[in-house]
């Protein structure tokens, strides 16, 4: 008899739990690296990146503000999103405005950012049990008011719903939500 490894069925989470609801920013996806030792990176959804080698200006605003970012941040990888002026969508943001905003709001709610300015925390849309009424309803918000994130600016992406259960995201976008990114069906 061969050798075969044994692989038990993950367990299913159930779908009725709590849901966190955020506004879902076009930017690009950044992420703050602090090591034990309080050094300081940037990093891409793809690869580290430096200040000569940069996103958007990310590596040079992490490098500019490492160590408050270290004091702040503390140990750890930072994921959020790096938006603003020059950004895909821009929220009508001018000149050098740009922002760093962290995804995981159950972590940093509370958590006073004034001493780094650009870092924020992604909008809360809301917080509950799994509603498929709710998700639509934040949607609907956005459409009607806008970003949260940028008030005034009437485009805004989409949300980002997080299953406290299944501890996994999916994303809902105001247009085209029913096709592939990057498609070009019509």
């Amino acid at each position: 008899m061969s050798e075969v490894e044994f692989k038990a069925f993950t367990k299913i989470p159930r779908l009725n739990r709590e849901i966190v609801v955020t506004e879902k920013l076009d930017g690009t996806n950044a992420c703050v690296v602090v090591t034990e030792e309080g050094e300081v990176f940037a990093q891409s959804r793809n690869q580290f990146i430096t200040p000569e080698q940069d996103n958007y200006g990310f590596a040079k605003w992490v490098f500019n503000n490492s160590e408050k970012l270290a004091k702040l941040l503390g140990v750890g990888y930072h994921y959020g999103e790096w938006w603003g002026s020059g950004i895909q969508r821009r929220y009508g943001l001018t000149g050098n405005d740009k922002r760093f905003y962290l995804f995981d709001v159950g972590k940093w709610e509370g958590t006073d950012f004034s001493e780094v300015p650009e870092l924020g925390l992604v909008p809360v849309l809301y917080r509950g049990l799994f509603e498929e009424a709710a998700i639509k309803a934040c949607i609907k918000t956005l459409k009607i008011v806008g970003s949260v994130a940028s008030p005034g600016y009437m485009d805004p992406e989409g949300v980002v719903v997080w299953h406290e259960a299944a501890r996994q995201l999916f994303k809902v976008t105001l247009v085209n939500d029913e096709k592939p990114k990057g498609s070009t069906e019509k």
